[in-house]
C-alpha cells in the first residue's frame, strides 16, 4: 500500500488571505459608513437648512405678522424704520436717541457695545464730548444731562430713551419750533411705554415714533431729509 502524506496549509498563504479578507471588509465597511454619513448629511441639510427655517417662518409669520417682518414702521407705502432698531437724528429740530457704538451707528447687520470699562479714558472723552454737544445745542439747559443720552447701549441699537432724558430735550425742541413746552411735554408722555409686563424693565420713549408725532403736530414744516 502506498502512503499518503498529510496536506500541510502555507502559513504564508493563510496570512495573504486573511490580510486581504479584513482589507476587503474594512473597504465595505468605509464604503458603508460613507453612504450613511452621506444620507445623514442630506437629511439633516434639508431638516435643519430647509424644512425648519420655511416652518418657522410659517408659523411666526401666522403668530406675530408684524414681528417676522421686521417690526417695521411706516407711513402709508413709505418706510420709516423699525420698532427695534435706533436711528441718528442730527437737527435740533428733533429728539436725539442714545448713543450708538456699531460702525456704522445703529447697524442692524453688527450691532455691538464699546467694550469700554469706566477707566477707559477713550469713554470718558466720548461721555464729555456728547455732552458738551447737548449743552451747545440748549445752552440755557442747566439741568444734569441723563446718562442714557451719553452712553451707548451693549447691542449699540437702542430705539428708546428714558423720559427724562426726553424732557431734558422738551425745552430746545419746544423752542426752535415755536410750540409751547407743555405742548412738547405732553407728546412725551403720550408716547412714553411703560415697563414690559408692568415690572420688566424701565419706562421708555421710542424716538423715531416720538419724532414722527412731533412732525404731526408741528406748526412749522419738517424738512424730511433731517429725519434721518
Amino acid at each position: 500500500m502506498t502512503s499518503r502524506k498529510p496536506a500541510t496549509s502555507n502559513p504564508n498563504t493563510a496570512e495573504v488571505n486573511t490580510a486581504s479578507s479584513s482589507a476587503a471588509f474594512s473597504t465595505v465597511s468605509l464604503i458603508a459608513s460613507l453612504k450613511t454619513a452621506g444620507a445623514l448629511f442630506v437629511l439633516l441639510t434639508v431638516l435643519t437648512g430647509i424644512v425648519y427655517p420655511l416652518g418657522i417662518t410659517a408659523v411666526a409669520t401666522v403668530a406675530f405678522p408684524a414681528a417676522a417682518r421686521g417690526s417695521v414702521i411706516q407711513e402709508g407705502d413709505k418706510l420709516l424704520g423699525s420698532e427695534w432698531i435706533g436711528q441718528s437724528f442730527e437737527s435740533p429740530r428733533y429728539f436725539w436717541g442714545r448713543p450708538s457704538a456699531s460702525t456704522p451707528a445703529y447697524n442692524g447687520m453688527g450691532g455691538s457695545g464699546s467694550n469700554q470699562a469706566t477707566t477707559n479714558p477713550a469713554l470718558r472723552e466720548a461721555v464729555i464730548t456728547r455732552r458738551n454737544r447737548l449743552r451747545a445745542a440748549d445752552p440755557t439747559n442747566t439741568s444734569p444731562v441723563p446718562i442714557d443720552l451719553v452712553t451707548a447701549s451693549a447691542s449699540g441699537l437702542d430705539p428708546h430713551i428714558s423720559p427724562a432724558a426726553a424732557k431734558y430735550q422738551a425745552a430746545r425742541i419746544a423752542r426752535v419750533r415755536g410750540l409751547p413746552l407743555e405742548r412738547v411735554q405732553s407728546m412725551i408722555d403720550a408716547q412714553t411705554l411703560p415697563p414690559t409686563l408692568g415690572f420688566l424693565g424701565q419706562p421708555r420713549v421710542h424716538i423715531l415714533r416720538l419724532n414722527r408725532s412731533l412732525d404731526s403736530a408741528s406748526s412749522s414744516t419738517a424738512n424730511p431729509a433731517e429725519v434721518r
